[in-house]
């Protein structure tokens, strides 16, 4: 065993014991679930909150059972529309970039221990027959878990600039109505904000709808992905 395999183990087990005993120790789960919760915490901050959300936001995404949807309404919430979109488009960009390369540096094996092998195979059976076009498509269909997806495609061949300009723009509609929502909130907007509501639901069941119909009829053309007979490229 070479000496990059064994850097490559030493950084993987670090950062896989480092995160387990933050997350449990600090009980991360229920504080990024609690909008109150992190608001205070920014606030306590001053001007460097915007540092500590943009480090939330990447945290979010790297420990992909955190509820994205909460940090979002609460970039709008505590730093308006624009610079809240600005600010968590931000965060997601570096998170999805360090899941992406993570996964591409260590492999299978460390993209097992976030995501299952289920969703693993499923999708990356897909990328192997549609490549960009289906991560951009699962990347807008509101309600995907796509920080999982971001391990999931490091697995892939598909280059870290091209990954880049699909996960950010694909996450940005998302992003810009959880900022609309949080600002709406602050400023006592009620009925902008049951619009807005409104708005982001129709555009989840139609982004949903669109998006299960799609797959159907990939499914339909390729048999062989969805029952996972097909050959694979995971590493």
């Amino acid at each position: 065993m070479n000496r990059k395999v064994i850097l490559k183990l030493i950084v993987f087990l670090l950062v896989i014991v480092a995160g387990v005993f933050l997350f449990w120790h600090y009980d991360l789960y229920s504080f990024f679930s609690d909008r109150t919760k992190i608001i205070r915490f920014l606030d306590s901050f001053g001007p460097l909150s915007v540092v500590v959300f943009i480090g939330l936001q990447i945290l979010q995404v790297l420990i992909a059972p955190i509820p994205g949807e909460v940090t979002g309404f609460i970039g709008g919430y505590v730093y308006g529309i624009i610079l809240g979109t600005l600010y968590s488009t931000i965060g997601l960009t570096i998170g999805s970039w360090l899941a992406f390369g993570l996964s591409k540096i260590f492999g299978l094996p460390f993209v097992e221990k976030f995501v299952s092998w289920k969703v693993i195979k499923k999708y990356d059976h897909l990328m192997n027959h549609q490549g960009p076009f289906v991560a951009f498509l699962l990347f807008l269909i509101p309600g995907f878990p796509k920080d999982a997806l971001c391990y999931v495609l490091g697995l892939s061949h598909l280059k870290t600039r091209t990954f880049l300009i699909i996960s950010t723009i694909g996450r940005l509609l998302g992003t810009l109505l959880l900022s609309i929502q949080g600002d709406c909130v602050r400023n006592q907007q009620d009925q902008a904000f049951f619009i807005i509501t409104a708005v982001s639901l129709v555009i989840l069941a139609l982004g949903y709808f669109l998006g299960q119909k799609w797959l159907k009829k990939f499914y339909k053309h390729h048999p062989k992905v969805k029952t996972g007979t097909d050959s694979d490229g995971l590493r």
